[in-house]
């Protein structure tokens, strides 16, 4: 039996996922009072049952709506992953089908499911991305071993220049966000609010980290870490351009992998890439290999794939005009508009 996510799920929800080979920290119950609390979306949980009233698969998605970008439904916005979970294949098209009719009943324009399996659900598919993960060894020293001449002379530039790298929780906030938000301007994308991290802060507090690089007092680059069954991932991370001479961001990375070496995660994702993109080829560079993401999607009758990708000329027009706002005023207004991008 498939049916609308209950009050009372939210303990047999986090069993079933912290189980799953699957699921990802975006599948977690957690997700759906972030979204709800930081932005206000509402959120559309679909819980599956075995006859023993078991949780044997879940569906987790959020809908979206502004006047500029549409109303449609996302599983799940602002991350890489998302999609149904279930115990067999048959579970799993269970839930695509009941994804799809609630996506129908609300009158959305479609349904954006990311997952990662390339299967044909007869939906179509986007596969343009990949995610770039990296097995981590059981030491640094042996990872700094793996790495490239160039790639450690990077590091050891930064490191000369008596850089310092702290990690922490809410202390570390305020740093990361002052560089986070610059960055953001920097590349012409609105900034997600304050609040946003630190209430993903306050509901995962066993399972993310802030890690900040400083040159002096100046923070110079900061990354947002989460972990979940043995993957430690960076989902947000940024460096001040006018310090890249320096290497903040070398530095910040090897301070991360170190950390996942340390802390006994097996995975570090370093989050998703077009291939052959620049990001693409500083994550490889790291030792990291892609692993295809499949996007599959429900379109209303008549509908069409989204495009909301910088790629879009619609796009580069907002982005040329946001590069040129203050920082303090891309910090004002860029949440509102952030919050309807998925």
């Amino acid at each position: 039996m498939i049916r609308p996510w209950r009050d009372d799920d939210a303990t047999g929800w986090d069993s079933f996922v912290s189980r799953h080979p699957a699921a990802r920290c975006c599948h977690l119950s957690a997700w759906k009072r972030i979204v709800e609390r930081a932005f206000g979306h509402s959120t559309y949980y679909l819980v599956s049952e075995s006859e023993d009233r078991r949780v044997d698969g879940v569906f987790p998605m959020v809908r979206l709506r502004s006047r500029l970008f549409g109303d449609f439904l996302v599983s799940v916005p602002y991350l890489n992953y998302g999609g149904p979970c279930a115990e067999s294949e048959g579970g799993f098209r269970e839930l695509m089908a009941a994804g799809s009719a609630t996506a129908a009943s609300l009158g959305v324009k479609h349904l954006e499911i990311r997952t990662e399996t390339g299967t044909d659900y007869g939906l179509p598919i986007k596969s343009a991305k990949v995610s770039m993960r990296l097995e981590v060894p059981g030491s640094p020293d042996v990872l700094w071993k793996q790495l490239g001449t160039k790639l450690r002379s990077q590091v050891k530039r930064a490191q000369q220049e008596a850089m310092t790298v702290t990690f922490g929780r809410e202390e570390e906030l305020p740093a990361f966000y002052d560089v986070f938000a610059e960055n953001m301007r920097d590349l012409g994308t609105p900034v997600y609010a304050r609040s946003f991290f630190d209430t993903i802060l306050r509901e995962l507090p066993d399972a993310t980290w802030i890690c900040c690089v400083r040159l002096g007092a100046q923070p110079v680059a900061a990354g947002f870490l989460m972990s979940f069954g043995g993957m430690l991932e960076i989902p947000w991370a940024s460096s001040l351009r006018r310090y890249n001479r320096l290497g903040p961001n070398m530095l910040l990375y090897w301070s991360v992998l170190q950390f996942a070496c340390e802390h006994g995660f097996r995975v570090f994702d370093f989050g998703r890439s077009s291939p052959d993109s620049g990001t693409y080829r500083f994550k490889a560079q790291w030792g990291a290999l892609p692993v295809p993401l499949y996007w599959h999607y429900w379109l209303r009758e008549g509908g069409t794939l989204p495009d909301l990708t910088p790629r879009n000329p619609k796009m580069q027009l907002a982005i040329r005009a946001w590069q040129k706002l203050p920082v303090a005023v891309t910090r004002l207004i860029g949440p509102s508009i952030v919050k309807n991008l998925p």
